[in-house]
């Protein structure tokens, strides 16, 4: 009966497992799951075997009346988002959602890097030595004048702003050295090395030694014990620090003047050295380019040495120990919050949990306001680890155009002011709560030290 209802309603009948329809007046907001119909044909009559009275019923007659037919067509279908809230979401394969529909960012990727490589333009993986070597230049022309300005003036209101320009853009010529170092500065590995030596030497850096350590540090980011630089300690390496190290390494403003000592002795639980050519970061056919890298420090040494007694310690250390100082700040500060500090823990690996994709979106992208510029985008880090051959002047292209393959795998940055002061609280944050993984898993997190919490 309500199949040959249905049909002269123009209707198709649902699947026989809904309850069968029954005769009745019906309020549609009862039972939403229960719809009241009121069928005519084409006449406007109305018709239904159920009134075999031999009358017929004109709309006319029943106007104010409601003849509805409970009939199994829902009132309202469930979308389908609502419908999967408490499942997990899957794609190709991969639980990206767990069953309350929380993103998990220790689940394998539903992608790859061929298709991350596939969304970014052509163009940025071009790399323009001249281009290049107009930041060099432009950089270099800064520094001097800065030099040049703060010595003429010697005022002690211009020396803190002396300091902080200077020590910001001692950063910058780092950055410009570490794309040398990355062969992303140019196609000529010579030019990439003459360059290199010349940026990372005049602000104390050991050009090959630092290279091969970040090239380490690429090439196994995200992972526990093979990572090389602001990797997570152990909880057993973590215990067995004595008092003041630990306070040290989780104290502001210590962990900012970290570099110096990481270049003579490495991070806890390593050993070796960057000045070394047979410390264990370096495989014997690189000694000749250690050899070659310690001398020119030691030269940038003597030299610094030598201006000191030409110009007296006290003018050597406001023209370039404040400024040295503040461009360590800003190195530790910067590759620390690229790895570190984001609201959500983050995983790290270790065995077949770990590769070079899961332990790249690990990393995080930071804005750093008008420094952006400045110190050449460096704030794009995710692409940058994924794909360290595309040039500074590229990233940001590059990083729009890949976010739509990374998805929620990639961490939008927080919007900073024009000064990124904010990034003073991530960095205290972290050190509270980022002390330690367990000795024991393959996608573990951050866990807190009480003691250190405090």
């Amino acid at each position: 009966m309500a199949t040959w209802v249905l049909s002269e309603c123009g209707l198709k009948p649902l699947p026989p497992t809904f309850p069968r329809p029954r005769t009745g007046i019906v309020n549609s907001n009862s039972n939403p799951s229960k719809v009241g119909f009121l069928c005519t044909k084409n006449n406007g009559v109305f018709s239904d075997p159920k009134f075999h009275s031999g009358r017929s019923f004109t709309s006319s007659s029943f106007r104010d009346r409601n003849f509805g037919l409970r009939v199994s067509a829902p009132l309202r279908v469930t979308p389908i988002e609502e419908e999967e809230v408490n499942k997990e979401v899957k794609i190709n394969g991969a639980v990206v959602e767990n069953e309350v529909g929380e993103f998990d960012p220790g689940a394998p990727p539903p992608f790859n890097l061929a298709d991350i490589r596939a969304a970014i333009p052509k163009h940025c993986w071009v790399k323009d030595p001249w281009k290049s070597m107009s930041y060099v230049v432009r950089d270099v022309i800064v520094v001097l004048g800065l030099a040049a300005g703060a010595a003429y003036l010697n005022n002690w209101l211009v020396w803190p702003l002396y300091w902080a320009a200077q020590g910001t853009m001692f950063w910058a010529l780092f950055v410009l050295g570490h794309d040398c170092g990355h062969g992303s500065f140019s196609n000529n590995p010579k030019l990439n090395s003459v360059v290199g030596h010349l940026l990372h030497s005049s602000i104390l850096v050991p050009y090959h030694g630092w290279r091969i350590s970040h090239r380490t540090h690429h090439q196994n980011h995200g992972h526990v014990e093979n990572d090389e630089s602001w990797h997570p300690l152990s909880e057993k390496i973590f215990r067995s620090l004595d008092t003041i190290t630990r306070t040290l390494r989780f104290t502001v403003p210590f962990p900012l003047l970290a570099y110096p000592v990481y270049l003579f002795s490495r991070s806890p639980g390593k050993t070796g050295s960057h000045f070394h050519p047979d410390s264990d970061l370096f495989v014997p056919k690189e000694r000749k380019d250690i050899i070659t890298s310690t001398a020119c420090w030691s030269a940038m040494v003597a030299i610094l040495v030598g201006l000191g007694f030409v110009m007296g310690p006290i003018p050597l250390l406001k023209l370039y120990g404040v400024p040295y100082v503040l461009f360590v700040m800003w190195l530790d500060l910067v590759t620390y919050l690229h790895h570190h500090g984001h609201e959500d823990k983050l995983p790290w690996y270790r065995g077949k949990e770990w590769s070079y994709l899961r332990g790249g979106l690990t990393t995080l992208d930071r804005d750093y306001g008008w420094i952006n510029n400045i110190h050449h985008d460096i704030g794009t880090h995710v692409i940058h680890h994924l794909f360290p051959q595309i040039p500074h002047y590229h990233l940001v292209e590059a990083t729009e155009a890949a976010k739509p393959v990374l998805g929620r795998y990639y961490k939008e940055p927080k919007k900073s002011a024009p000064l990124p002061f904010h990034l003073i609280g991530d960095l205290v944050r972290s050190l509270r709560r980022d002390h330690y993984v367990s000795d024991t898993g393959d996608v573990v997190y951050y866990q807190t030290d009480p003691d250190l919490s405090e």
